[in-house]
């Protein structure tokens, strides 16, 4: 599975779900007021801008541009703001380039994940990088490997069950894979199908991809409200620093 073919013009025209999942306030506002903040005076990029679930709203606070693989995912973001509100790059965030210069870089949403290498995974931390001002910053939202679920010789796991909507997810455990089934269903016999291919990476691997690009963690917290990150946390939010030559 491609990512150019995944993300495709239907899962584009159903992607954004106004108000609820991973549009509902609760979710979003965080993550917008703590970007915006982490942004300061200067300009924000996102990689993988999708259809603009996140830059829309902070682009009302800070300049935001974006590098996007889809391009009918960009398609949805230019019904609700033109090139000129968010300028956007088609291509791979692993290594294209926006002019501009930014004091923050973010992925959010398990994006780094899609990058199914280590080495693309470390190339995109190299990417942010170069976009980056000194002592800017980068932030990775991602989830931590629920491995810890997974039984001896099962290589399958139900994560989210509700009506209307099972998750699933398959481990390749040896390559580091997992990749994400998502079953919609009414109250007939048929279903919908949309998988998604993952490369899982854990929060110590991803500090070292951080330290080869020049990176140093700054903050890392289970949620972007800033609550504590244990060994509990399914997921996080890290903040990296750009270190300045004299660090």
């Amino acid at each position: 599975m491609r990512q150019e073919d995944i993300w495709d013009a239907e899962s584009a025209r159903t992607y954004d779900t106004p108000g609820t999942g991973m549009f509902a306030p609760e979710v979003l506002e965080p993550a917008v007021d703590r970007l915006a903040q982490l942004a300061g005076q200067g300009g924000a990029l996102e990689f993988a801008i999708g259809t603009g679930r996140v830059a829309v709203p902070l682009s009302e606070r800070v300049p935001v541009s974006g590098i996007e693989l889809s391009a009918p995912m960009v398609e949805v973001l230019r019904a609700k703001t033109d090139e000129d509100a968010i300028p956007v790059v088609i291509g791979d965030m692993a290594t294209a380039y926006a002019p501009g210069e930014f004091t923050l870089v973010y992925l959010v949403y398990n994006t780094i994940s899609n990058l199914l290498t280590q080495s693309e995974q470390v190339a995109c931390f190299r990417n942010a990088a170069r976009h980056l001002t000194p002592g800017g910053r980068f932030v990775i939202e991602l989830w931590v490997p629920e491995l810890r679920k997974l039984p001896p010789g099962q290589h399958a796991m139900v994560w989210h069950a509700e009506p209307g909507h099972i998750g699933l997810d398959t481990y390749d455990v040896p390559q580091q894979r997992v990749v994400s089934h998502h079953f919609g269903f009414g109250e007939g016999r048929q279903a919908e199908l949309f998988r998604s291919p993952h490369r899982y990476i854990w929060p110590a691997e991803l500090d070292l991809m951080a330290q080869i690009a020049g990176f140093e963690l700054e903050t890392r917290h289970a949620d972007w409200a800033g609550a504590e990150f244990t060994a509990e946390s399914r997921s996080h939010v890290s903040v990296y620093r750009l270190c300045s030559a004299s660090d």
